[in-house]
């Protein structure tokens, strides 16, 4: 709704008739009495106020029911000069968003005369929460994981399988959640609400088969020291399965690269939304707007969304809009930050008006943008941008916009912009503005919202050509293993085929060695090595925070030949890495599949 005077029927020196023809004062309906209307209406000393119904001049008072909504062809006559008021139209925009809440409020609503007063105090800031998820956050990497993110004073929340042991060996003030990979009933959507971002270091167990010390020492010497079995679920329930299912559980909260189509025609996507005319005819204008999907209307001759119509500053009016019906269950767009428009610009400023509430008149958080005539624009409105409006002033002490609970959206062509200001850029008369897409946008640049720690080898057990004598264990031993690294790699591809902004990293051998050896960055999955799992841990949370990591798969080793062990001195240790400096060596869309993709099938 738009408004920034107060609406009267009636001016000081005339008297204003209703004539509604094909509306009866049957006892069927609601009645509208004197207590129900605005005191302003019934009281002023300078007006009269009747309904002209069927031909009888009666007190406005008096109850009125609609017969038919298609069969009215009524209007409103102001003997004041005023244009005729399509009364129509009114209860057709209100029956289509499910009308107001109540006569009363509505008539509150539409006589009061507005007192509030322009903004003078900052508008209070966005709530965000971003919670970094992880995942086998008990496991050798994931629990040095966990620590790093607490140090920096991140806020963390750990998925485990066993709380009592997440609890003693975290902490007894850990954010936990208890769930399990492979049981995706398990995976609750509360747990994951205000997640933006996972490292996942969950693996499928590996222990030697004549059992290890409770403290797991052979394990943590790897696998190259132990005749290995796995243990627990399989390799297809864990790396396959179970990463499916995570996936699915966070992708609403962390987001997509390519952002969430909301209406619109983008590629093979289309998605369209109950849009509908909410204009000044509301309060008592006759600018008139409408919606509709033009079929070659589009920058490359596909569909596109039209808004048009006709503005008039006739009645004190001067807006056109059209509003969606509030979203059955409100989108969730705490992952994104912000909306972007593709539309044709027509020289005019419009304004996107988005809604966190089901009532009917209520704050909308709102902005202005400007286009370029007869050109096709990408606009982007970032969520911090919106002020909270309501009638055209700011509303000061608004809650702070809650991109989770968006119930509606709103273009609207106005003369007036907040608090007193008009829209520099309006004009009279038709206008037309085609908006073929309105999706949220991840800011640039973007960095990963998913970091998974996956293993080195995970190409080579099919590549051709390989002598896998010279091959760690897990890669001479695959078959026997479960397939573990098979798994492992169609896991690493429901990653990258998720949409999610991801960082895959592939470690040699991990050993409880130190961080601070120097690193070798590879793709193409070819490097054997070792490396610390503290210095894994380290790279993972960095990647969370690097554009140049962003959708890149990547093995990783020291410096250290196996044959020697790596020791820092206390008193003087290496000094901390940008990894930066090797996120920038890295290339998008290499996996070491190539050489597999490349390779003829043998028959």
């Amino acid at each position: 709704m738009e408004c920034c005077y107060s609406t009267k029927l009636s001016t000081s020196s005339s008297s204003t008739i209703l004539n509604l023809q094909g509306f009866s004062s049957s006892p069927v309906g609601r009645r509208y009495s004197k207590n129900n209307l605005h005191q302003g209406l019934l009281s002023s000393s300078h007006s009269k106020h009747f309904l002209q119904l069927n031909g009888r001049v009666q007190p406005f008072y008096r109850q009125i029911t609609p017969l038919s909504l298609k069969t009215y062809r009524g209007s409103i006559v102001a003997e004041a000069g005023r244009q005729g008021w399509d009364f129509g139209r009114f209860l057709k925009t209100l029956y289509f968003f499910n009308g107001p809440p109540s006569p009363a409020k509505f008539f509150e609503f539409l006589i009061e005369k507005l007192s509030s007063t322009t903004a003078s105090e900052p508008l209070k800031p966005m709530g965000t929460s971003d919670v970094i998820l992880v995942a086998g956050a008990t496991g050798g990497v994931g629990r040095r994981v966990v620590d790093i993110l607490r140090k920096k004073g991140l806020p963390v929340r750990v998925l485990v399988r066993n709380e009592e042991k997440a609890r003693r060996m975290l902490g007894l003030d850990v954010d936990l959640i208890v769930g399990d990979i492979t049981k995706e009933s398990t995976l609750l959507p509360e747990y994951f609400k205000d997640v933006r971002k996972v490292i996942n270091a969950a693996s499928v167990i590996v222990g030697p088969k004549e059992g290890d010390t409770p403290d797991r020492e052979k394990y943590s010497q790897g696998i190259k020291f132990f005749e290995p079995e796995i243990k627990g679920d399989s390799p297809e329930m864990v790396e396959y399965v179970g990463m499916k299912n995570l996936i699915n559980a966070v992708k609403t909260s962390v987001g997509l690269r390519n952002g969430k189509l909301l209406f619109g025609f983008e590629d093979k996507l289309s998605r369209e939304l109950p849009w509908g005319a909410l204009d000044d005819v509301v309060m008592g204008g006759v600018s008139k707007s409408t919606f509709q999907i033009d079929p070659t209307g589009g920058e490359t001759g596909g569909p596109t969304g039209l808004f048009k119509g006709v503005v008039s500053t006739a009645n004190n009016g001067g807006f056109t809009s059209i509003r969606t019906r509030n979203f059955i269950v409100p989108e969730d767009l705490s992952a994104y930050d912000g909306l972007e428009l593709q539309l044709k610009g027509d020289g005019r400023r419009y304004k996107i008006i988005v809604r966190i509430s089901p009532d009917w008149d209520t704050v909308g958080y709102t902005a202005s943008f400007d286009t370029i005539e007869g050109q096709w624009q990408s606009i982007r409105i970032p969520f911090s941008s919106l002020r909270p409006i309501f009638r055209a002033r700011t509303v000061p002490d608004a809650p702070p916009f809650d991109p989770s609970k968006i119930t509606s959206l709103q273009l609207m062509f106005s003369k007036f912009e907040y608090d007193g200001k008009l829209n520099p850029a309006f004009a009279e008369g038709e206008f037309q503005l085609p908006v073929s897409r309105i999706r949220a946008y991840i800011q640039d640049p973007i960095t990963p919202r998913f970091v998974h720690v996956g293993s080195a080898g995970v190409t080579r057990p099919d590549r051709p050509g390989l002598d896998l004598s010279k091959q760690p264990p897990a890669v001479r031993l695959n078959k026997e293993l479960d397939f573990i690294l098979t798994f492992k790699l169609k896991g690493e591809d429901l990653i990258r085929e998720s949409g999610i902004p991801f960082t895959i990293v592939r470690p040699c051998a991990l050993t409880e060695e130190p961080a601070g050896a120097d690193l070798i960055f590879d793709q193409g999955d070819n490097i054997t090595g070792k490396i610390s799992r503290e210095e894994v841990a380290r790279i993972c949370v960095a990647a969370l925070e690097s554009p140049y990591a962003c959708d890149k798969t990547f093995e990783v080793k020291s410096v250290i030949p196996f044959s020697k062990p790596f020791t820092v001195d206390p008193e003087n240790p290496p000094p901390e890495k940008d990894y930066n400096i090797y996120f920038k060596t890295l290339k998008d869309d290499v996996t070491g599949k190539e050489v597999l993709e490349q390779s003829p099938m043998l028959v």
